[in-house]
């Protein structure tokens, strides 16, 4: 299983396999065409409280990863992407933020990979 993150803001590759959108919010600017996306699954994303406490302090990375990982540990929807991820050789994680180390999507890769 070889989990990959992307910007859906960048090119498509066919070494992408399976993309998938995890942000909650469609990204700006963006087109379905564009996007190229298998699956829309943004009830994987971080809840809009925490989303919106992460925008308001972006210095607390590892609080904000922290309080995401025990969101992701009772999601039903995390729990359905994980066993989907197990079952395609390649998948791309998009997402639209601009910093490309500390965003959820980080977060969530390390979640869906972990034993």
């Amino acid at each position: 299983m070889d989990v990959r993150l992307k910007r859906v803001y960048d090119d498509p590759e066919p070494e992408d396999g399976v993309r998938i959108l995890v942000d909650r919010l469609w990204p700006r600017g963006m087109t379905q065409d564009r996007a190229v996306l298998d699956s829309w699954t943004k009830d994987v994303a971080p809840s809009p409280a925490l989303r919106a406490e992460w925008h308001a302090h972006l210095d607390r990375w590892d609080e904000f990863a922290a309080q995401y990982r025990e969101e992701l540990a009772t999601n039903s929807a995390a729990e359905y992407l994980r066993n989907y991820v197990r079952t395609h050789p390649h998948v791309t994680l998009l997402y639209g933020a601009k910093d490309r180390e500390h965003n959820h999507a980080v977060v969530l890769a390390e979640y869906l990979t972990a034993a």
